[in-house]
C-alpha cells in the first residue's frame, strides 16, 4: 500500500490556513521543496519530513495514522470556494479538502502588476486555464503571450512558468491543475 505523502500534508497543511510559503519558513526549507513533496514530485527523506512537520507542527506517527475523508461533495456555492491565496493574488479553489483529489480547479484574481514571481514556477502534471477578464501575460519556457478574455493556455507543468496581470485592470482567470500543486 502506498501512502499518499503529499495529500496528506497538503490536508493537514490547508487544514490550519497556513501557506506552502509559510510552512517552508516554519521548516527552513524552500517553498519549492513543499510544492515539489506536495505533488509527489518528490519524496523526502525521514528527517526531511520530520522537520516539515515540526512546522505544522505534528509528530510522524500521527502524520502516518491520519487518514482524512475523501470529499464527497459535488456543489458549491461562490462564498464555499477556499481562499488558499493571500496578497495581490486570490487563488480560490474548489473544494477546501482534496486529499485522494487528482485535480485541482481554481477561480484566480490577478491585481494589476501582480505576478506569481520573477523566479518561473516548474512542478510535475498538467495545467491549463481560461482568461476571464483582464489582460495575463504568461510564460512557458521560451514563450511569452499576453492572453485577454476568452483566450487560454495548457502546458505541461515541468516547463518552467510565470502569470503576470498586464493593464490597469484585475486579470481573472479560472485554472485546472492535475495533481493539485498548492
Amino acid at each position: 500500500m502506498s501512502v499518499d505523502i503529499g495529500g496528506r500534508l497538503r490536508h493537514l497543511r490547508m487544514a490550519r490556513n497556513m501557506s506552502q510559503r509559510e510552512l517552508a519558513r516554519r521548516a527552513g526549507v524552500t517553498n519549492s521543496t513543499i510544492s515539489l513533496i506536495e505533488s509527489n514530485a518528490a519524496n523526502p527523506s525521514v528527517g526531511a519530513l520530520k522537520r516539515i512537520l515540526d512546522g505544522i507542527p505534528i509528530g510522524l506517527a500521527e502524520f502516518f495514522a491520519f487518514e482524512p475523508d475523501r470529499p464527497k461533495k459535488a456543489f458549491y456555492q461562490a462564498d464555499e470556494l477556499t481562499e488558499i491565496g493571500k496578497g495581490p493574488i486570490s487563488y480560490r479553489q474548489i473544494g477546501e479538502n482534496l486529499f485522494g483529489r487528482s485535480l485541482q480547479i481554481l477561480k484566480e484574481c490577478y491585481q494589476p502588476g501582480a505576478d506569481t514571481g520573477k523566479v518561473l514556477l516548474a512542478h510535475e502534471g498538467e495545467e491549463g486555464g481560461i482568461v476571464l477578464s483582464g489582460r495575463m501575460e504568461i510564460t512557458v519556457g521560451d514563450e511569452r503571450r499576453i492572453l485577454g478574455p476568452g483566450d487560454a493556455y495548457y502546458f505541461e507543468s515541468h516547463r518552467p512558468h510565470r502569470f503576470r496581470c498586464v493593464g490597469p485592470v484585475a486579470c481573472e482567470v479560472i485554472s485546472a491543475c492535475t495533481p493539485p500543486s498548492f
